[in-house]
């Protein structure tokens, strides 16, 4: 079946995640500077929740121009990732509103490691549903960022425990290391 719809399911559903984060941002009670100070943790929480989910509708973009058509495994893949994803904007509300406690940070690892897991089978049933000889297999390669960036945040929900700002700080590094943009499937294209 052809790639279109399960695109723009995507991109809809990527669209409402975040409206339903920036909902979240509550206004300030005041009009000055000192107004804004107490909403800085939620304000942080959302900013990185933004750019996390926004990392992976890029990929998401990249990985679907490669491709020809899908099946029932990559939309269901599809689907289990972005089941994960929809719960970004709980996480990052719970994280942000405890300030940063311990759990709250830790779930939010918990469901940046389930999203990592999920676009790894995605990408996988993507690969086995074309081949090694395709656009697709060949940017994806051995995808050595995505499975750094799994590792990273399995580690930052341990170390959260001994303390909270290891594991933000581990969140920031792997969204940072995305920032920088990733040509693998813009080469393969090009080519």
């Amino acid at each position: 079946m052809g790639k279109g719809r399960v695109e723009a399911f995507t991109d809809g559903v990527v669209a409402i995640i975040i409206t339903i984060m920036v909902l979240e941002l509550k206004v300030p009670h005041g009009e000055d500077v000192a107004a804004l100070l107490p909403l800085w943790p939620v304000f942080f929480c959302y900013v990185l929740s933004f750019i996390n989910v926004g990392i992976y509708w890029n990929n998401l973009h990249n990985m679907f121009h490669t491709v020809q058509r899908v099946d029932g495994r990559v939309l269901w893949a599809n689907l289990n990732l972005l089941f994960w994803l929809s719960l970004i904007p709980a996480t990052t509300a719970f994280m942000g509103e405890n300030h940063f406690a311990p759990v709250p940070v830790a779930i939010y690892g918990i469901d940046l490691v389930l999203c990592a897991i999920a676009y790894t089978i995605l990408a996988a049933a993507l690969h086995r549903l074309h081949g090694n000889d395709t656009a697709f297999a060949k940017a994806l390669g051995r995808d050595r960022k995505g499975k750094i960036s799994l590792a990273i945040y399995v580690v930052a929900v341990v170390l959260t425990f001994a303390s909270q700002w290891i594991g933000v700080a581990l969140y920031v590094l792997v969204a940072t290391i995305w920032l920088v943009p990733d040509t693998r499937f813009a080469r393969v294209l090009e080519k």
